[in-house]
């Protein structure tokens, strides 16, 4: 077996380590034996989506989202969305999380048309969402506790056929309401989660995983444990931090 995957806009898009994402999913790929390829794929570089079983969107700020709407609308956000549909699998954070929405509208009412991919949108407010922060994932996004970190000042509001990945625990998530945080549509898993997200969620990370593994292949069997003392240890020691307030 093995799995493709792409790094969008990895020279742009890649607050607080969010490349450690893309470290991860390889290595616990290869660890099991499964056959990992990444590519990277940004500004002017046309987008394979039939060759791709993962697709990764780090994070960046308003003004790195600017940069790259000239080139979504030049082609990669109609791939995108094709991409979506066909149950590819997504993993976004924080901005790149924004950018598979409808629009973002600043504090000061200017508003950024994203791609359309997924049903949200969002809005900015003069504070920002910031701190270490947890959530609990849905049943269906492996029902697991996830640690991360958030940094934002837009306000997500999901639509009436998206999920949210998961509900808050401990501080705001997608916009410190309605305690939801990320999105799921078909296999697009979003959130605001930072850290980087996956080095210290191996769950949701094997979930991920399994999702690409039973799309590219019908069926598969589950993923063989590996020995996560250290994930495990990096992730209780946050959640007790948490816990305790």
């Amino acid at each position: 077996m093995e799995l493709n995957i792409c790094h969008l806009y990895p020279d742009i898009l890649n607050l607080y380590g969010d490349r450690g994402n893309i470290i991860t999913m390889n290595r616990r790929l290869e660890d099991r034996g499964i056959r990992v390829n990444i590519e990277e794929c940004s500004i002017g570089q046309p987008l394979d989506i039939d060759r791709h079983d993962i697709f990764f969107i780090g994070g960046g700020q308003d003004f790195e989202q600017e940069v790259l709407l000239r080139d979504l609308a030049a082609g990669k956000g109609r791939d995108i969305r094709s991409a979506v549909e066909d149950e590819k699998v997504f993993l976004a954070i924080c901005g790149g999380y924004q950018m598979l929405g409808q629009y973002y509208k600043t504090w000061d009412g200017s508003q950024l048309d994203f791609i359309g991919a997924i049903n949200i949108h969002t809005i900015g407010a003069k504070e920002r969402m910031i701190g270490n922060y947890m959530f609990r994932t849905t049943p269906e996004s492996s029902g697991s506790v996830v640690v991360g970190f958030e940094n934002h000042s837009g306000k997500t509001y999901l639509g009436e056929d998206v999920a949210p990945l998961g509900m808050v625990l401990k501080g705001y998530g997608n916009n410190g309401e309605d305690q939801t945080e990320g999105a799921r549509y078909k296999n697009v898993f979003a959130t605001y989660s930072h850290g980087s997200l996956l080095p210290k969620n191996p769950v949701l990370c094997d979930f991920i995983l399994q999702t690409a593994l039973i799309r590219k292949y019908d069926s598969a069997e589950p993923l063989a444990p590996l020995d996560d003392a250290l994930e495990n240890n990096a992730h209780c020691y946050m959640e007790q931090r948490l816990q305790k307030g």
